[in-house]
């Protein structure tokens, strides 16, 4: 969502998951599997109504979880559901340079 509000991204939801490279190949038109698909729907209707967790701030970017970026320019803000959200700083300003522990469970609106 902070894409969406962002005047650098598209500004729908549908146009910032379908831009070039944001999801491996075959993500988006993969099917769900009776497990994934109440989940995957819960979480787009909290976020649509303006759930947000906590530690979001401003970020605008992610990666997996477990991914080592060696760029110095990568403030990390909060990681959880597998992925480690970042704001992109002048590298003087980057004082979280490494993906912080698992938080789950934690949103507010």
């Amino acid at each position: 969502m902070n894409r969406v509000q962002s005047d650098a991204f598209p500004n729908t939801v549908c146009g910032v998951v379908s831009q070039k490279n944001q999801f491996a190949p075959g993500v988006m038109t993969a099917e769900m599997d009776s497990r994934s698909a109440p989940l995957a729907k819960a979480a787009a209707l909290s976020v649509l109504s303006g759930e947000r967790h906590q530690n979001i701030a401003d970020a605008r970017f992610f990666h997996a979880a477990g991914y080592q970026a060696s760029y110095n320019n990568m403030h990390y803000v909060l990681t959880t559901g597998g992925n480690a959200f970042y704001e992109k700083r002048k590298p003087e300003n980057v004082t979280v340079p490494a993906p912080l522990p698992p938080t789950e469970g934690i949103t507010g609106s």
